[in-house]
């Protein structure tokens, strides 16, 4: 196990920064749970102390007793917000005169980095690279997380939630969100820069990162699995899996939304629903397609003359 080597990558200048941003949502999301835990407790207290309603505030902090309806702004909120910038600004400051910035030599097309690598916030789609066609990598899932992004507000028919923590409220949203966003975006930022090493290719942690390393994968696509060729039986088999897919993927939807989160099902109408079901269906769809890959050597399920998936 080649530890030196692990360190050097994770304490290389343009690396800190994405293991304190993996601390610091670490931190967030616990604290956040924590919050939320702490104030469906007191939901539960209020309702079952009529008296309790009518003077305790909804959320657990930043309640105290004593304290009228309104709060003001000086000092209690501008002093926390000016030193938050006196130790963001102490610490910018240090980090400035301990770390060099992480500049390199001037382009050689002739001669490139192995591996080369994206920026952080762009090695998710680096290592979405791995599993999909450039075009649906870099542009449809893009757009999809976008579009989805928008419809939030016109599909989240839960009033609840609003201005507080909670858990309790809204598990549904709570889950979806983590799982989007530790699993299908911190977790490949993570996989792109400590995992991936020259060639692109899979190295687990603490593992020497072999320039000559030379791996022998067969990958295949699915149709050749089944022993399916030419065109266009290869489409229509590509396009009967992913429609199976997508037919049992929201039954299964609707029967567990509806079972897990029913205030939320009835609440919404036909064309809400269907848009819910069809972006979280698709938004599985990654992962399914990331194990394909990795644990069957599946490069492909659907392939057409024009794009592939």
């Amino acid at each position: 196990m080649d530890w030196i080597q692990l360190w050097q990558i994770a304490s290389a200048p343009d690396n800190v920064p994405i293991l304190i941003m993996l601390a610091l949502v670490g931190f967030y999301t616990c604290y956040a749970f924590k919050q939320a835990f702490a104030n469906d407790r007191l939901a539960a207290e209020l309702e079952a102390d009529p008296v309790m309603q009518k003077t305790h505030h909804r959320k657990r902090f930043p309640f105290q007793k004593g304290w009228a309806e309104r709060v003001h702004v000086w000092p209690y909120l501008l002093k926390i917000e000016f030193l938050a910038a006196i130790i963001v600004t102490a610490i910018l400051i240090v980090w400035s005169i301990t770390l060099d910035a992480p500049l390199e030599e001037p382009a050689n097309p002739s001669l490139t980095m192995n591996p080369s690598k994206a920026p952080w916030y762009f090695l998710g789609l680096q290592e979405m690279l791995v599993y999909f066609d450039p075009w649906i990598a870099g542009v449809v899932a893009p757009g999809i997380i976008v579009v989805g992004l928008m419809v939030i507000p016109y599909v989240d028919v839960n009033p609840l939630g609003n201005g507080y923590y909670t858990y309790k409220q809204r598990k549904f949203a709570i889950w979806t969100f983590l799982f989007g966003f530790l699993i299908l975006w911190v977790l490949l930022v993570f996989i792109g820069t400590f995992i991936r090493g020259p060639g692109w290719q899979w190295f687990w942690p603490g593992t020497f990162w072999d320039h000559h390393r030379v791996v022998h994968e067969t990958n295949r696509n699915l149709h050749e699995i089944f022993g399916i060729s030419g065109q266009p039986a290869e489409g229509i088999f590509g396009a009967a899996v992913v429609g199976g897919y997508f037919a049992l993927g929201m039954a299964a939807f609707h029967v567990l939304f509806k079972k897990f989160a029913n205030n939320a099902y009835r609440a919404m109408n036909i064309v809400q629903l269907l848009i819910v079901n069809s972006l979280f269906v698709m938004m599985m769809g990654m992962p399914v397609k990331i194990i394909a890959r990795l644990a069957f050597r599946i490069k492909y399920v659907w392939v057409t003359p024009w794009f592939n998936i």
